[in-house]
């Protein structure tokens, strides 16, 4: 059986640390849309809103999309959950859970204000977290830390501000030490590509033409920490069988993403729209796929009326579940190392082929494997926790890129969680950088994850 070749159309070679958009980086952060200060909401859950959305704008510029992205929405929520859950009802500390974090009750003042810690704590996480923002951009955070503190504190005591930054500050320092104790993230954020890792050949496998198309995080399933369900943990179903008969099953998925993506840019109607709308392929144009379930949680939380506890507790299993997905997603990923499907389209049906993601980057694929899909995996290890959190059924409008005019950006409306997740999972194929089997399997592993986390309760009469 001859092997998928690479061909020069295939691949087009460009930096793969990020997928980058084809427009002027300096354009696009000019015209970014600076947070309205004068219109925030610190009522209710607002606090932890209006620094979600913040760090929801910030993370579009961010670097290391989307296992370092996932990791950082870890981390930050993990501080904020902390430094509020000594004033939340009913909820406890992860801390015990966590080996390797301590946050001590005696370094917290008599009295604190929780919102003005948590204030102090978003900025600090959110700044230190997200990777690479550009400095005029970060100047951002500051100024909504500023206006936040500013209402909080016009009644409030010097002695009682300060006792609620230095709690702030604090947890945040302990999760900073605690994140930097998992040598191996920290590293490979640093070198997501190591030039020490050379891809297995084999029939369908996925490799790359050139340096600059390394494979991107390809040790992150083996050692980077998880929260809640380690890899070994989860379980994986084999791909079925790489063939280059047009018989097969393999060769019927790569003809399905040929026919679907190609009559989704032809037809210029729901597939391509529903393509477009789930990307977040792109940096410095769209979030990440992990930060895009934040964007989607921080609708809900306004939809169904948390409370601050209720959002902080949601967001904390959502950063959980993200991370953990990523993990053992990645895992998988160089595992079975199935090839991109515009490679063997190229080879054996068509070596015009373009996917549609191609319109808005500089080349047609991620730089790492496609089995499972990352983006499907976390589709569903959110849509688990919203489910969990809400009931499946729902009458939610996802308004993420609302106003968007770079791609197809219209809200779209879903009557269950569960048929968003599986729009988002199988938006892969009119996009043409996934085949069915990816998207399936990145489905069903997601759901495996957010069935543990919903499982992590972090009620203390549950103890």
């Amino acid at each position: 059986m001859k092997k998928a070749k690479l061909t020069l159309l295939s691949l087009v070679i460009s930096m793969a640390f990020v997928i980058q958009s084809c427009n002027n980086d300096e354009e696009i952060i000019d015209g970014f849309d600076e947070t309205e200060i004068d219109d925030i909401s610190i009522t209710g859950n607002g606090i932890a809103h209006e620094w979600t959305d913040l760090m929801l704008r910030l993370e579009q510029y961010s670097q290391g999309r989307p296992n370092a992205s996932a990791r950082a929405l870890a981390y930050i929520y993990l501080t904020a959950y902390e430094t509020a859950v000594p004033g939340m009802t009913n909820y406890i500390s992860v801390d015990e859970r966590l080996r390797g974090l301590r946050i001590r009750d005696s370094e917290r003042a008599d009295e604190v204000d929780y919102q003005i810690a948590l204030n102090t704590a978003f900025a600090k996480a959110i700044d230190h977290f997200l990777i690479n923002v550009p400095e005029n951009l970060t100047s951002e955070i500051n100024a909504l830390e500023t206006e936040i503190e500013s209402q909080l504190s016009t009644e409030v005591t010097e002695e009682l501000l300060i006792a609620s930054q230095e709690w702030g500050n604090y947890v945040v320092d302990q999760v900073i030490s605690y994140s930097q104790s998992d040598d191996d993230a920290e590293e490979q954020i640093l070198d997501p590509q190591p030039l020490s890792y050379e891809p297995p050949t084999g029939d369908g496998f996925w490799t790359y033409s050139a340096d600059p198309e390394r494979a991107l995080f390809p040790y992150w399933g083996e050692k980077v920490r998880t929260f809640v369900i380690d890899p070994d943990e989860t379980t994986t179903v084999d791909p079925i069988e790489y063939s280059e008969e047009e018989g097969s099953d393999y060769f019927a998925q790569m003809m399905e993403v040929y026919n679907v993506n190609n009559a989704a840019r032809a037809d210029q109607g729901e597939q391509l729209w529903i393509a477009e709308f789930w990307s977040d392929d792109v940096e410095g144009l769209m979030i990440s796929p992990p930060a895009r379930q934040f964007a989607i949680a921080n609708q809900l939380i306004v939809q169904y009326d948390l409370s601050l506890d209720e959002t902080l507790a949601l967001y904390l299993k959502l950063g959980f579940s993200l991370n953990d997905a990523a993990v053992s997603a990645w895992k998988y990923k160089y595992e079975h190392m199935v090839m991109r499907p515009n490679v063997f389209i190229h080879e054996f049906i068509d070596e015009e082929f373009q996917t549609n993601l191609f319109r808005l980057v500089d080349w047609p694929n991620p730089s790492f494997p496609g089995y499972p899909s990352g983006h499907s995996t976390f589709a569903s290890a959110a849509a688990g926790l919203f489910i969990d959190a809400f009931g499946d059924a729902t009458n939610f409008t996802d308004r993420t890129h609302e106003g968007r005019t770079e791609f197809q950006s219209e809200p779209r409306t879903f009557s269950t969680f569960s048929d968003m997740a599986y729009e988002n999972a199988f938006s892969r194929i009119p996009l043409g950088v996934h085949i069915s089997m990816d998207c399936e399997e990145g489905l069903r592993l997601g759901y495996e994850i957010s069935d543990a986390v919903n499982n992590w309760n972090l009620l203390s009469d549950s103890f």
